[in-house]
């Protein structure tokens, strides 16, 4: 299931129904400025996201991973 993730993409379980509870494991490549306080504390600024695979969705509700489905750019606009 490994793709680039859009992060307006929604999910539905078509196990239970589920909309709004997904966990999603993704791999992510970034690069980031490291801001180190004098007193070493770290604080990251400027992180850039060059890369990131979506490896696998799993519904929070029914833990099934292999019903969950995207749904089409028509199908996730709220209605009004």
């Amino acid at each position: 299931m490994a793709r680039v993730p859009d992060h307006r993409t929604r999910y539905r379980c078509t196990a239970c129904g589920n909309l709004t509870r997904f966990d999603v494991v993704a791999s992510r490549q970034t690069r980031a400025f490291y801001h180190y306080s004098v007193g070493g504390e770290l604080d990251v600024e400027e992180e850039e996201v060059i890369t990131e695979t979506v490896e696998e969705v799993s519904c929070r509700w029914c833990g099934n991973a292999s019903s969950v489905i995207e749904l089409s750019a028509d199908d996730a606009e709220a209605p009004s």
